[in-house]
């Protein structure tokens, strides 16, 4: 494939054009991102209990705060011991299974496709049985459990009826006491209702993780390959026009 100077000079003017109408686009995602971002950054970071009472007495708004997060009372399953926010408890029974399969094989020198049964076996769901505390404390403050949406759970344990035996129970949880950063809405004396918690993390790195500008580059990395494309393109078109 040759490529004309004509060529060249459209390719570039195709370029050219594109970037200019990848920066327009590229503002307009950053505009909405700050907006996205605006809420979260505005927010006061608290790691004072008296702090925390004081905003939540007069209404400070949003608000980014560190501290200790206990179950005031604490819930667990007898087999397993310990104490936690949140529990749960998964019976599986062990099964036996049956699927049909695509299988290939070479007869005299010829390729045959058949289907065959494959015999299986798998840990499925039977039941399940959770508990939680119903109330938290936050940074010297009792709320509802509802108040604080908890970090996901981790595995505890795995447990066999007996050797033997075709039934195990799976344990999860939420351990009972750790520290981290909520952020919430403080007012009306209370903190607002599911406020995300943010386990092991302080009000910064809560806030990066809360903030960001992804999207504006994943647009550059399309916008670039689409540019790309559409030079490519072009110079494989015969393009006589030019001429």
């Amino acid at each position: 494939m040759e490529i004309t100077k004509r060529e060249v000079i459209v390719s570039i003017a195709i370029v050219a054009i594109l970037l200019a109408v990848g920066f327009f686009i590229s503002d307009k995602i950053t505009d909405w991102e700050n907006d996205q971002n605006a809420e979260y950054q505005k927010a006061i970071h608290i790691d004072d209990t008296e702090l925390f009472q004081y905003g939540i007495r007069t209404n400070v708004g949003n608000a980014f705060v560190y501290g200790d997060l206990k179950a005031v009372d604490p819930v667990t399953f007898k087999e397993i011991g310990g104490a936690y926010m949140w529990v749960e408890k998964t019976e599986e029974h062990y099964n036996r299974h049956t699927r049909t399969v695509t299988r290939t094989r070479t007869v005299n020198g010829k390729t045959q496709t058949y289907t065959d049964t494959e015999v299986y076996y798998s840990w499925d769901y039977y039941d399940s049985w959770k508990k939680h505390s119903k109330k938290l404390n936050f940074c010297g403050v009792e709320f509802d459990y509802k108040k604080i949406d908890i970090p996901g759970s981790e595995h505890i344990d795995t447990q066999k009826e007996g050797l033997l035996s075709n039934v195990r129970y799976v344990y999860r949880g939420v351990k009972a006491d750790m520290k981290g950063t909520v952020y919430t809405k403080l007012g009306n004396g209370s903190i607002s209702d599911n406020s995300k918690f943010y386990q092991n993390m302080t009000a910064e790195e809560a806030l990066r993780s809360c903030t960001t500008e992804i999207w504006k580059y994943i647009f550059w990395v399309v916008w670039i390959l689409l540019i790309c494309g559409a030079v490519v393109g072009f110079c494989y078109l015969e393009n006589r026009w030019l001429e």
